[in-house]
């Protein structure tokens, strides 16, 4: 049955969009790159997040979140309403305390004061820092081995150029499931502290 969930989760998220998932990227700064990586700078973010066990545990609730199972207080009408929000690029995943962590970046247009508060008490909406960031782009498949293959190559070199990072890698996907493995877009993302 959950297999079912999942796979319903999927076939939504293709309508949306099967070869790019979101209207707005996270923006950042270029500040240097490299034949393996980028260093950027991001500005701090607000995000939906939601912890999760499995492999796409997280993705069910928080795209319910931006479909519209959430509250928008009307302080005109003395109600609540819903509001679907735009999905936005990347999808990022990652290990917190040994736990499954998924999120997805609000649109800029939202503030923690004024982003939809979720129907569901497992996400939360949280700001998050911004700073400097080493990011290496791959393609093929968003799985696990090729994420892990990826970390690998991005932290080597890191530490050959004397670069500090931060655990955990952050892994960013770009695009729907069923993209083409030679059109997709990956990362792996490490915090990292950069002098310049």
């Amino acid at each position: 049955m959950k297999k079912l969930i999942n796979s319903f989760y999927i076939f939504l998220f293709l309508l949306v969009g099967s070869t790019t998932v979101a209207s707005e990227e996270v923006a950042f700064e270029l500040v240097e790159k490299n034949q393996i990586y980028e260093i950027r700078y991001y500005e701090p973010m607000l995000v939906a997040e939601v912890q999760y066990t499995g492999d796409n545990g997280g993705f069910g609730a928080l795209f319910n979140y931006i479909s519209g199972a959430n509250n928008v207080s009307s302080t005109k009408k003395n109600s609540s309403s819903s509001v679907k929000i735009e999905m936005t690029a990347p999808v990022t995943r990652l290990k917190h305390n040994k736990k499954n962590v998924m999120q997805f970046f609000l649109p800029k247009r939202f503030t923690a004061e004024t982003a939809p508060v979720p129907a569901n008490p497992n996400i939360i909406i949280k700001p998050v820092d911004g700073g400097y960031f080493a990011a290496i782009r791959y393609s093929g498949s968003a799985s696990e081995n090729n994420f892990l293959k990826h970390v690998k190559i991005l932290s080597q070199r890191l530490l050959l150029d004397k670069i500090i990072f931060f655990e955990p890698a952050i892994r960013a996907t770009y695009n729907g499931p069923f993209t083409p493995s030679f059109m997709r877009r990956n990362e792996v993302i490490y915090k990292i502290k950069w002098a310049g």
